[in-house]
């Protein structure tokens, strides 16, 4: 349910993920401060290049944001009749840069790999007699699963408008709450029965196990 993992070789498949992570955290920041809409623009444009190298599969996951053009709508409207219009537009297009950089590195990085390089960061809990797998594992959870409830919105906008023929409406905020809900209990069940994130092995280890099973049956 939580892999979004697009398979590829492309080089942003092949970068180091600590690599990908850092920087996703240096460009974020680094548009923050940013409110020329034609920089921000240049910003986007160059995400949009990355997805672009991925080829159509990864135009694709473009799409994505289709049912947040309600929402980004609704930020553009508050800050011109609160502000300005161009204060409007620099908090969409800062806003969409960093969603598709987020979800880029998701889509480019397998799970196992991602909660490796997350969990050096919380080795100091090992301190306290803590273990670093459970906050990994959580950070891991909230990155992969943002492409997900994208995804899940997306599916649940388009049963509306087949219905309706209205694009979106604030009555899909319910079934997209319980959809996200029933998805959190569904992934908490399947952590807990295989051992919670004590449970969770390199994907090398389990290969491993599975194969010394089977020649097991073998002899």
């Amino acid at each position: 349910m939580i892999s979004v993992y697009l398979p590829g070789t492309s080089w942003i498949h092949r970068t180091p993920v600590r690599l990908k992570l850092l920087a996703l955290a240096v460009v974020s920041m680094a548009i923050l401060p940013v409110h020329d809409p034609l920089v921000l623009g240049a910003a986007l444009a160059g995400v949009l290049a990355l997805y672009a190298a991925l080829g159509p599969q990864g135009l694709k996951q473009v799409l994505l944001l289709k049912p947040l053009v309600f929402l980004f709508l609704i930020i553009f409207l508050l800050h011109g009749i609160s502000g300005s219009w161009v204060e409007g537009l620099v908090a969409v297009l800062r806003l969409v840069a960093m969603v598709l950089l987020a979800n880029l590195v998701s889509v480019t990085t397998r799970m196992d790999d991602m909660l490796d390089a997350v969990m050096p960061l919380f080795y100091p809990l090992k301190i306290f007699g803590a273990s670093p797998k459970k906050p990994a594992l959580a950070v891991t959870l909230v990155i992969r699963f943002v492409p997900v409830l994208l995804s899940v919105y997306a599916s649940l906008a388009e049963a509306y408008r087949s219905r309706t023929g209205k694009r979106g409406s604030w009555r899909l905020i319910a079934p997209f709450a319980l959809q996200a809900l029933r998805m959190s209990e569904n992934v908490a069940e399947a952590l807990t029965a295989r051992g919670g994130a004590d449970g969770l092995v390199p994907e090398s280890t389990a290969n491993t196990d599975v194969q010394r099973r089977m020649l097991k049956r073998n002899l």
